[in-house]
């Protein structure tokens, strides 16, 4: 069986015919997406994810040499890799400040780097992070680049009135791990903040759309809606009912057979039921055409819906294939009402420029599978290994080439008696491709307080011999880590998966947002406090 992405690993021939290749579907704005080729990969790009603008303004106290900021600014520029406006204007006073602000405005900058190329202003150079409609990087240049006569401009020192004056005004500053650095070492904080700065920007443009209420005797799913407007979020809840009266209002939409055929384009001969597409096809343009609907005055959309017991028997099939589709688009849809996955979700895809999944932390592995597959072929012990797993949500992209739509056998066995599948069908099933991966979660717990939990760690090439969207999952220190964080902390049996190591943008995004409790997967040599020293 060849393990591989087989949406995203393409070859040369392939790459010169969809490089730049734009595919957009008729049936929503929201629906448009872009797979660039870089390094012979697809990567996805939605306009349901916001772009950065970065911007950088230089800074100067009056009683240093302005052209100390002024060139260090230009050597930062030259050196960074990426798209940066290079404003011009160094600001010395507020009305600098006021001037700065007004270029970076006119550029279309969203996020702006700060820089104190000597000790910097304290008053304007705080005021810009007041006065910008954005997120701010302050940061800092370091010493060497001259004498320490005149070419001494003490940003060091500068960085400390900087962030208490943030502080007294209570302004967010986004402030790297060590914010002090030459050009070079300035541009690659730059890079570091740009995903901090994309996902900042989508929760301040997110609307989550809700469909019923979460499934009896499933409370792992219900949390407090107060997070999310601290966190500047917005919701829409509806009632599965809304949905079903707009899904029957889609029967016979003319986009039908386009969706269609680009279902079967994308699953291929043989992985697909024909007979199911129409139904799957009118259900994705429903859910399109309520996003655009509905998200008002927000600029982009997550989903939240219920999925079971009454979806299939009433919409006539299950949903899981189509919300892995809209996910692979970069508009998630999280299962059985799970506001802070889809939630978590959205924050995972503007962290890693990708698309994700959500999957149950299901089950472990079988100690035979452990020691046929495993053991002395990867360095996990078998306490670090679990099988994530769902329906079938995980976009096909991101598992293994054998992937099909097939039908949910735990529902089929429940609403069709095990017998011959109909409207249990529609899950995206196989095992998911091997990666590296990040396992995390915001959450709003039961005291209506905001925390989160990051696991780095990888999907394993090692069959699952199982069924659903499934793959076998290794994090150093899994098993303590389940028990004094996702055990002892109170977490849902949900957790977002994304496809790259991403946890030093996640930590330093939930710093900014002000979240206390980060937990992590903590090494052997650091016990939890929770964790018995005599065990």
């Amino acid at each position: 069986m060849l393990r591989y992405c087989v949406a995203r690993i393409i070859n040369d021939q392939q790459s010169e015919q969809t490089n730049e290749s734009v595919r957009t579907d008729k049936a929503n704005k929201l629906n448009k997406y872009l797979y660039k080729n870089l390094n012979n990969k697809l990567i996805m790009v939605s306009n349901n994810i916001p772009q950065v603008k970065l911007g950088i303004i230089a800074v100067s106290r009056d009683c240093f040499p302005i052209a100390l900021s002024t060139q260090r600014r230009e050597n930062i520029v030259k050196e960074y890799k990426g798209e940066i406006f290079n404003c011009q204007t160094t600001v010395e006073n507020e009305k600098d400040m006021l001037k700065a602000l007004g270029e970076v405005k006119e550029q279309g900058c969203n996020a702006l780097v700060v820089f104190l190329g000597n000790f910097g202003p304290e008053t304007p150079e705080t005021l810009i992070a007041k006065n910008f409609d954005g997120p701010c990087m302050f940061v800092a240049a370091a010493e060497g680049d001259g004498d320490m006569i005149n070419g001494r401009g003490d940003a060091y020192c500068g960085m400390l009135n900087c962030s208490y004056n943030l502080g007294m005004r209570h302004l967010k500053g986004y402030i790297p791990e060590y914010p002090v650095g030459t050009a070079e070492d300035v541009a690659k904080m730059i890079k570091d903040f740009e995903p901090v700065a994309r996902v900042i920007l989508g929760l301040k443009g997110l609307k989550i759309i809700t469909f019923g209420p979460r499934p009896q005797d499933f409370f792992a799913c219900n949390a407090p809606i107060k997070g999310l407007y601290e966190l500047g979020v917005e919701i829409e809840e509806n009632s599965e009912l809304d949905l079903l009266v707009a899904y029957k209002e889609h029967e016979n939409d003319p986009r039908i057979d386009d969706v269609c055929a680009d279902m079967a384009k994308e699953m291929g001969e043989g992985c697909y039921y024909p007979d199911l597409s129409r139904r799957m096809a009118q259900f994705e343009l429903t859910l399109l055409d309520w996003a655009e609907a509905h998200k008002g005055s927000r600029q982009y959309v997550a989903f939240a819906d219920k999925c079971w017991p009454a979806f299939p028997s009433q919409f006539g099939f299950e949903p899981c294939y189509v919300n892995s589709r809209l996910v692979s688009r970069g508009i998630p849809v999280a299962c059985e009402v799970d506001i802070y996955g889809a939630l978590s979700e959205y924050i995972g895809m503007c962290a890693s420029d990708d698309t994700v999944t959500l999957l149950d932390i299901n089950n472990s592995v079988p100690q035979y599978i452990y020691d046929e597959d495993i053991k002395g072929k990867y360095d996990y012990k078998l306490t670090d290994t679990f099988m994530g797993f769902h329906c079938g949500n995980t976009p096909q992209c991101k598992m293994c080439s054998n992937r099909k739509i097939k039908y949910q056998l735990i529902q089929n066995r429940l609403l069709e008696n095990g017998g011959k599948p109909d409207f249990t069908r529609g899950t995206l099933e196989g095992d998911i491709a091997a990666s590296d991966i990040t396992f995390y979660r915001l959450q709003c717990d039961s005291e209506g307080n905001l925390r989160s939990y990051i696991a780095e760690g990888e999907v394993l090439d090692v069959p699952t011999r199982s069924f659903g969207g499934i793959g076998i999952f290794a994090i150093n220190e899994m098993g303590r880590f389940y028990r004094h964080v996702l055990i002892q902390k109170g977490y849902p049996h949900h957790g977002a998966v994304a496809f790259s190591h991403v946890g030093k943008t996640l930590f330093e995004v939930f710093k900014y947002l002000g979240i206390k409790d980060i937990a992590y997967n903590q090494p052997a040599s650091l016990p939890y406090p929770t964790e018995n020293p005599w065990k």
